[in-house]
């Protein structure tokens, strides 16, 4: 299965910039209700495992709080890659502005 890779920079330290995702997924849902679905995901420490689905493609991966950046990295089907960009697009901006 192809992956992706999104980096956030920002500069609130580990523990703030945690606070601020705390809700990330349910902000996710929320911004893209009817467009998403399926959503999961738990935490371990500074990482979050997470699973959703989005018109019937399904993604997973993990998005990890560093020190100084965030790094999500996930799955997508062969079949969802010309979304590709619209999908980590989507979910870059999201991160920014959780974490401005």
């Amino acid at each position: 299965m192809p992956s992706f890779s999104i980096e956030v920079p920002h500069n609130l330290g580990q523990q703030a910039a945690k606070e601020r995702l705390e809700g990330f997924l349910k902000q996710i849902e929320e911004k893209y209700k009817g467009q998403i679905g399926e959503v999961d995901g738990g935490w371990d420490g500074y990482t979050l495992n997470y699973a959703f689905s989005t018109f019937g493609i399904a993604i997973k991966g993990k998005l990890t709080i560093e020190e100084d950046k965030v790094v999500l990295d996930g799955e997508i089907p062969l079949s969802a890659m010309m979304f590709k960009g619209k999908i980590t697009g989507g979910v870059k901006e999201a991160l920014e502005k959780a974490l401005a």
